[in-house]
Parts: structure tokens; sequence; C-alpha cells
């Protein structure tokens, strides 16, 4: 591997400055899709889906845990895998405490296809607490394209969808796969893919343990 040159600090700092320069257009054009993303129309979602999570049986509008806004992950976990995911599991460790979605009306859970008595064990085995759910018997995985079918067989895919809820009727608003996901795990990120966005709830940012209930 080829390291970087060796300068002064004068030198690395022009260098910087001129770095920078072209990380504020990337920032500012990531602020224009952001604020294009929250334009785009939404889907009503009227398929009746069952999960199975923690507490039992569970409808899509279940997942939201009485908030307005859910990000679910589509978690790579087939019904014949004895564990989910390496990519998956990656990504999952670098998710961010959920009390800072909660407190912006925003709601997190995984979803995979592996039966609830696959992901348990697993789940436990790797020490995560997010909500997580088995669409193990329905179509959820292939309606949001993170499953589809190659040749005769299922292929699994990463991916995150966000959905809005109004009242008693769900919404689809934005669906992401593969490598779109890179960079996402935080609060904000996480925010940014929903019509809320994150700009609304940064004044009421606090430590994790100090928001209401």
């Amino acid at each position: 591997m080829t390291l970087p040159r060796i300068v002064s600090r004068e030198e690395w700092r022009a260098a910087r400055e001129a770095l920078l320069v072209k990380e504020e257009v990337v920032t500012r054009a990531r602020d224009a899709l952001n604020a294009e993303r929250r334009e785009l129309p939404m889907v009503a979602v009227d398929d009746e889906y069952v999960f199975e999570g923690g507490e039992g049986k569970a409808t899509l509008p279940d997942l939201f845990q009485g908030r307005r806004h859910l990000v679910v992950h589509h978690f790579m976990f087939a019904p014949e895998w004895d564990e989910g995911c390496a990519g998956c599991s990656e990504f999952l460790d670098n998710v961010g405490h959920l009390a800072h979605l909660w407190a912006r009306d925003a709601s997190f859970a995984v979803v995979s296809r592996a039966p609830y008595t696959r992901i348990l064990p697993f789940k436990a085995r790797m020490g995560w607490t997010v909500p997580w759910y088995s669409s193990y018997g329905n179509d959820f995985n292939r309606d949001f394209q993170a499953t589809s079918e190659d040749a005769g067989e299922d292929v699994e895919w990463s991916g995150v969808s966000c959905f809005l809820k109004e009242r008693d009727q769900v919404f689809h608003t934005y669906s992401a796969y593969g490598r779109a996901l890179e960079g996402l795990g935080s609060a904000t990120s996480f925010l940014d893919l929903t019509p809320l966005g994150a700009t609304d709830g940064h004044a009421r940012v606090r430590r994790h343990d100090e928001y209401e209930d």
C-alpha cells in the first residue's frame, strides 16, 4: 500500500483547505438530494402483513410502536440459513442508540425471512436488542425488493425501507439497497431518508438517557 506523502504543516494545511472546498460542494449536494428525497411521492400499503417478533404476532402498523415514521432494515437471513449475513451484521453493529430516533417520532425495526426460532438465538449471540421480526410466510421481502428470484432460486438483498403512518393508513416512502446503505447507521442518517428529515429534530437532541418517555 502506498502511503501519503510527508509534507510540512503549511503544505498539509493548504492541501486540506483545497479538499475542504470540494467536501463542502458534496455536503451542499447531499442537502439538496435529501430535500428532493423528502418530496418523493408515496404509495399506500394495503397488504395485511403478519410478522412474528419478541411479543408474538405483529402487523406492519404494530412495527411503528405508536410513532409516525418507521425505518426497516431488510436483514439478509433466508429461512434455511443458520445465521444471518455477515455484511448485514456489521451494518447492524453500527446502528446507534434508538432513543435518538424515538425522540423524533421514528421507529427502527429489522425484518428477515428466517423463522423467528432461527432469528432469536442468532440475535442473542450477537447481543442485539433492536426490534427484530420474521416475515416468514408472507411476501413483505418480495414486495419491497429485498428478495428476488434468479434462475429459480431466491436471492436476498440487504436494504432499508421507510414508511409513514397517517391515521390508520401506512405509506411506503423510500427504499435503498446494497451500496446505498454505506454511511447509514446514525439517527440523522436514517431520518434523512424519511419525509420527516433530520433538520427538524436537531434542536431536540439530548443524551440518550435524557429524553422523556
